[in-house]
């Protein structure tokens, strides 16, 4: 079960506000299949092309503390 904090929630609001889009769907994706993790202090991160997510795992419930675009590696520059 993945379970967003109220500030993860209000995240989505924070980053249209400056014209960033993401969806839960991306968030979800990018823990559920990311192509690099991380772990530090008791918090997991997870990357999946330009979002990175901060995580906490209590057994089967995770626990999504918030997320944030990075610069890809592999994006196009123009």
């Amino acid at each position: 079960m993945i379970y967003f904090t109220k500030y993860a929630e209000n995240k989505f609001d924070i980053l249209n506000k400056h014209k960033i889009f993401f969806t839960r769907e991306q968030v979800e994706d990018a823990i559920a299949c990311p192509e690099k993790t991380g772990k530090k202090s008791g918090l997991m991160a997870a990357q999946k092309e330009n979002l990175k997510v901060i995580y906490k795992k209590d057994g089967e419930i995770i626990k999504i503390i918030t997320f944030y675009p990075i610069k890809y590696k592999y994006a196009l520059r123009s």
